[in-house]
């Protein structure tokens, strides 16, 4: 199950215009590019919301946020804001919302349904959480598993590398279902794959990988701590044949958030999110990195669809016209405004200059 598109409307940046929803097109890969403050952290926090909501958390996530700051221009000035899903499956299905605001500023569910299939009663929480597998395969026809879909949404962000971070102190070994947000348990998750009779091939082309990159690199040396045997870290061995051991402390930010991203993108395709979400991935990596990094996306999304947002010259040439969509403030309507480039449209223009320039050149638009 992939998504094909989704409606939002009054959602942060997003304006409430009756019949004029903001649609975001998304394909194997979505690069949303734009300026500072045009919107494209907006768009990534509201799948982060479907994360939250497909938990039955969305409470929490509104309490983390706020309502105020949720609703375009707070809920004074817009009451609800929805959103619609359009999936791809054999039959046409949307997944729709209406969140109302109420008078303690909470979000409640005042609309919810997949249509054609189900309709909701109102609540604080998703009534998807209280459909059982049992109920969605005997209707006519069967009621997607939308809620599984939502659940595999997943946003990752390796921007923390410092000294107290995470990612480079110790994990607990057994914690290693899946790759955390901020890469916290990367060295137990690696030693899993290591050691999964399966999985090793896919540990192995992670290395390969991390290598093409950083070409002193050896191998990881992931065994867990003598004084601590249950906890792991993300030692490392060079390629000098010395057997001295490197510290996770003596890797640069950009080699850890390289790791990082090479282990969630080449991971083993069964344990991949249904989608990925990635703010800014090229933070801190040289060029080379940058297009061994976009040549992961492309194969992470033979599996798996990958929304990333990005402000990098260097990535958006990685990708084709189609694949961009141009964010920005539209000042008369005072919102974010979303538009697919089309690559037939410009042919001409590409045939001359790459896809970076005609951004710098603001053919494309995204700009200040």
């Amino acid at each position: 199950m992939k998504l094909r598109y989704v409606d939002i409307q009054g959602f942060m940046s997003m304006d409430n215009i009756p019949g004029k929803p903001h649609r975001l097109p998304l394909g194997d890969v979505t690069v949303l590019l734009g300026a500072n403050g045009s919107g494209k952290s907006n768009m990534l926090l509201f799948f982060r919301m479907l994360s939250s909501l497909s938990e039955g958390k969305l409470q929490d996530f509104v309490a983390r946020y706020g309502t105020d700051c949720l609703l375009y221009y707070g809920p004074k000035h817009t009451e609800f804001f929805r959103f619609s899903l359009a999936l791809k499956t054999a039959s046409d299905v949307r997944y729709e919302t209406i969140l109302q605001t109420t008078a303690n500023r909470d979000l409640f569910f005042a609309e919810e349904s997949i249509r054609p299939h189900f309709f909701s009663q109102k609540g604080k929480e998703s009534a998807l959480l209280l459909l059982s597998q049992e109920y969605m395969q005997t209707c006519t026809p069967p009621i997607p598993d939308v809620l599984s879909f939502l659940r595999g949404v997943r946003a990752y962000q390796f921007h923390d590398t410092s000294m107290f971070s995470n990612i480079r102190n110790k994990a607990y070994v057994d914690d290693a279902q899946q790759l955390k947000s901020d890469g916290g348990n990367l060295a137990a998750f690696l030693k899993m794959l290591h050691k999964h009779t399966d999985w090793n091939r896919y540990y192995k082309r992670i290395v390969r990988h991390i290598r093409s990159v950083m070409p002193q690199f050896g191998d990881f040396d992931l065994t867990p701590l003598p004084s601590s045997p249950d906890n792991v870290r993300l030692n490392w061995r060079d390629n000098s044949g010395n057997d001295y051991l490197f510290a996770p402390y003596q890797l640069s930010d950009g080699s850890l958030r390289f790791m990082a991203l090479t282990t969630l993108l080449l991971q083993p395709p069964q344990l991949l999110p249904s989608l990925i979400l990635l703010d800014e991935p090229e933070l801190g990596l040289h060029p080379d990195a940058i297009c061994e990094l976009a040549g992961m996306i492309r194969m992470a999304s033979q599996h798996s669809q990958v929304l990333l947002a990005t402000q990098s010259t260097r990535l958006v040439d990685e990708f084709d016209a189609g694949d961009i969509v141009i964010v920005e403030r539209d000042k008369s309507r005072k919102s974010t405004v979303l538009r697919q480039l089309d690559s037939d449209s410009l042919r001409d223009w590409l045939s001359d200059y790459s896809l970076s320039q005609l951004w710098e050149k603001n053919v494309l638009g995204g700009q200040p």
